[in-house]
């Protein structure tokens, strides 16, 4: 399964290396897409790519480290 979603980070989650973790704790392979990260807040184009219990569980932990996850269209982040 391939799931691209946007992260929003808020200034308690933003230096925090949640993707790093992520594809440390999860069987999944991370493509960042796009960027733009500030000082208290972030935004960021993630592909996930995996199984599809564990690509769900990975957004389940997402949401459980206080990051804002929302589905992305196919298209928006294609070149």
């Amino acid at each position: 399964m391939r799931l691209r979603v946007y992260l929003t980070f808020n200034s308690d989650t933003v230096c925090e290396p949640i993707i790093w973790k992520l594809a440390k704790e999860f069987d999944v392979m991370t493509n960042i897409r796009t960027a733009e990260v500030k000082e208290s807040t972030g935004l960021v184009g993630l592909e996930l790519e995996g199984k599809t219990d564990v690509v769900d569980a990975a957004v389940k932990w997402l949401v459980a480290q206080g990051v804002h996850v929302e589905p992305i269209e196919q298209n928006v982040i294609e070149g």
